[in-house]
């Protein structure tokens, strides 16, 4: 068996312990708070029982870790684009067909696969396990950027992001028809439909399921049965701008799951092989986790979809 890690130091910095201990070790709050309930975090020589306890500065901690469980999924030398790196995180803008991480069905070729290749296991494992820190996720046929964090505090520093709805995330979309009035919010509670586990759905705002989400949007040119809008995201649900947009009767070009292609365009989608949901996460930014930036990037639309927009513009 690996023999574990000892993290030793000086708390420079007096507060709660599972907050001062993260900060002291480079850990997440919730890593601490479970080594703290296994017995693996003493301080002054004494084993610590509770997370939520004060701690002085100038106190001596030692943090037995346990070694990390591995993953099994296979490093693969699958070129990235990449936006953004530094040694904290990884800004990727990842193509369309792509599945983010490996799953029944998909254990190669995912981003995954990719990200430990290209970083040589320089990835979070936050919940004490060998894999790369995805902190939030795109659909396997969306294309746009996503970041993936590089150490546990990037990792917590981002996922907090996330959890108070402070990212920016827009994504540039084709949907169906022409949406009247050309901008506005949709405020929609989403949660897993009752007539198929695997979609998603609208669900009553006083439903004890499900979640809040709120999309912002904007028609930015007029197509031929079509319409090329932006979706500012407040809520990252899961299909959120997919089901949110069809709710109001304009579904994404392409979708094979929430799509009704106008008839109109059937023959061209087809010509041109466009077989997924036209959505793409154009832009993300956050407060650097590390350096406290605030950092923003852009992912240019990619072929198949700008194709698409010359097409049904002519």
């Amino acid at each position: 068996m690996t023999a574990k890690e000892i993290i030793t130091g000086t708390i420079d910095r007096a507060g709660r312990l599972d907050k001062a201990l993260a900060g002291a070790a480079g850990l997440s709050r919730e890593r601490v708070k479970r080594l703290i309930a296994d017995g693996a975090i003493s301080v002054g020589g004494a084993v610590a029982l509770d997370p939520s306890s004060k701690i002085a500065a100038g106190a001596q901690f030692a943090i037995a870790l346990p070694p990390a469980k591995p993953l099994d999924v296979e490093p693969q030398d699958i070129p990235l684009t990449v936006a953004f790196e530094d040694e904290h995180l990884i800004v990727v803008d990842k193509p369309a067909g792509m599945v983010v991480h490996p799953a029944a069905g998909n254990r190669d070729a995912t981003l995954v696969n990719a990200l430990l290749f290209h970083c040589a296991g320089r990835l979070s494992g936050i919940n004490g396990v060998a894999r790369p820190g995805i902190v939030h996720r795109i659909d396997k046929d969306t294309s746009g950027l996503i970041v993936v964090a590089k150490t546990d505090a990037a990792h917590e520093g981002l996922a907090g992001q996330f959890a108070d709805h402070s990212i920016h995330r827009r994504y540039l979309a084709v949907c169906a028809g022409h949406p009247n009035p050309p901008s506005g919010t949709i405020e929609a509670r989403l949660g897993r439909s009752d007539r198929d586990r695997k979609k998603m759905a609208v669900l009553p705002e006083d439903a004890e399921r499900g979640k809040h989400a709120i999309t912002h949007y904007r028609a930015i040119r007029r197509l031929d049965h079509a319409t090329l809008i932006e979706c500012r995201l407040e809520t990252g649900r899961t299909h959120q701008v997919r089901v949110h947009l069809m709710s109001i009767g304009h579904p994404l070009l392409g979708d094979p799951i929430y799509g009704r292609t106008p008839k109109a365009l059937r023959a061209l989608l087809s010509e041109l092989g466009f077989t997924r949901q036209a959505l793409h996460a154009a832009e993300l930014g956050f407060i650097h986790p590390a350096t406290g930036e605030k950092v923003q990037f852009t992912a240019e639309l990619p072929r198949d979809m700008r194709e698409l927009i010359d097409e049904t513009a002519r």
